[in-house]
């Protein structure tokens, strides 16, 4: 009898196809940086615990950080489809049943626990987002228990393997521009077994809301956190405003800039208001005059604006040629945006478009250059415009960055807000 296949053994078809993906999804992104992979244990089996605000992409994300396998976790709805169940495994996804869906299915999620602690034991890191669903915003959605009860199981079936949870922060330059930043940070582990042996006599239901406390606060040390509450447009606008006249890290500046907003609102509200008010009208008046929160956050010299005007100029030529032949790429995108009211998934759908559409149109463009040039031009103008929809995006954003650098620069009543913020956030 043939050995049945488990999700996590290896498969030289998603192998190839990972390189691939890894490619573009760090194609799809200006740059993606991870922080603290040390932090990650290697004596143990380790689950993954990402904050989740880019539907698809923090799964690639995740993925991308090294060569190692990893198997995922998704809500079970979407393997009702048998042709995409198929899909989903070959993918190293595994389904996982919510009480919404009624407790006969949450049953099945034993069978599932089983094959999580196979994942675990071969030392996979099985990767879990603990708020449930995603959300577009610089903040945390309670956590869920799912992946506690699953620790817990799985850890009465390997009792003599340490079990280690790992919070991490994803956080997106933009949560709906391609071609943003990306930054992925690894906090400290939770260490399973110390939490049970520390908390001996304890009900599981217990245990799981110790290691829900610890992970929630962790989690928020490995991303920006900011409540979720009427003043988080504000509380974001106040963070940018305070990032343009500081130095260094900017998760630990905007970090640093939550913390004396929260601290201001418990020392002196009044004050506190008079700073959420701010932030809420140059918050609405920025958005009125088309001017991007980057032009606030990050200050640009009069040469790196020069130096950028000039580079665009001289690629003016091959972003016109570039953008007609991506031009496909950018409507049929559009048309598919138009079907999702949550702006989250923009990002996914542009990576799939670059990852399967794209190979095909640049088939087809260099048979008629081959047709109709000869092989001498032919082959070189292919290579050029290999990289058209990256280049483009990155074309098109430095425009964008200029427009909007030179309205705030005209803008004295909006530059005069922000800095009053700022006095009052530093003074």
């Amino acid at each position: 009898m043939a050995k049945r296949k488990r999700i996590q053994d290896y498969d030289w078809r998603y192998s190839f196809l990972k390189h691939f993906v890894d490619f573009v999804l760090k194609s799809s992104y200006k740059d993606i940086k991870y922080v603290g992979k040390e932090r990650i244990p290697t004596d143990g089996a380790v689950i993954l615990a990402p904050n989740h605000t880019g539907t698809l992409m923090d799964a690639l994300v995740i993925l991308a950080m090294d060569s190692k396998p990893k198997v995922f976790v998704a809500r079970a709805d979407i393997f009702k489809n048998p042709t995409l169940a198929k899909l989903f495994r070959f993918l190293k996804i595994m389904p996982i049943m919510r009480m919404r869906d009624g407790f006969d299915e949450v049953k099945k999620n034993n069978r599932i626990i089983e094959q999580a602690t196979e994942v675990l034991k071969d030392k996979v890191h099985f990767c879990i987002f603990p708020e449930g669903t995603h959300q577009t915003k610089y903040s945390l959605q309670p956590i869920s228990k799912g992946i506690f009860r699953i620790a817990l199981q799985a850890k009465e079936l390997m009792p003599d393997t340490p079990l280690y949870i790992v919070p991490v922060g994803i956080r997106y330059g933009s949560f709906w521009r391609y071609r943003a930043s990306a930054r992925v940070k690894f906090g400290n582990a939770i260490n399973v077994d110390e939490i049970i042996a520390r908390n001996e006599g304890k009900t599981p239901q217990e245990l799981m809301n110790v290691m829900r406390a610890s992970l929630d606060e962790r989690m928020k040390e490995t991303l920006l956190y900011i409540p979720n509450d009427e003043n988080y447009d504000a509380t974001y606008e106040i963070c940018a405003a305070a990032a343009r006249e500081q130095k260094g890290d900017r998760l630990s500046v905007d970090q640093g800039s939550v913390k004396r907003v929260l601290d201001l609102k418990n020392d002196k509200p009044e004050l506190a208001e008079k700073l959420f008010a701010l932030g809420n009208e140059a918050s609405k008046m920025r958005k009125e005059k088309g001017i991007s929160l980057k032009s606030v956050a990050v200050k640009h010299s009069f040469i790196s604006q020069l130096f950028r005007l000039l580079i665009l100029l001289v690629t003016l030529p091959y972003t016109l040629v570039a953008s007609l032949l991506v031009s496909p790429l950018h409507l049929l995108c559009n048309a598919i945006f138009k079907k999702f009211k949550d702006q989250a998934f923009r990002n996914s759908v542009r990576m799939v478009m670059n990852l399967v559409l794209w190979p095909l149109l640049m088939v087809i463009y260099a048979v008629i250059a081959y047709i109709f040039l000869p092989w001498q031009w032919a082959l070189p103008l292919t290579l050029v415009m290999l990289p058209a929809p990256f280049l483009v995006h990155d074309a098109f954003k430095a425009m964008r960055i200029l427009a909007s650098d030179s309205k705030l620069c005209r803008c004295n009543e909006l530059r005069a807000k922000y800095d009053e913020i700022r006095n009052i956030l530093f003074n």
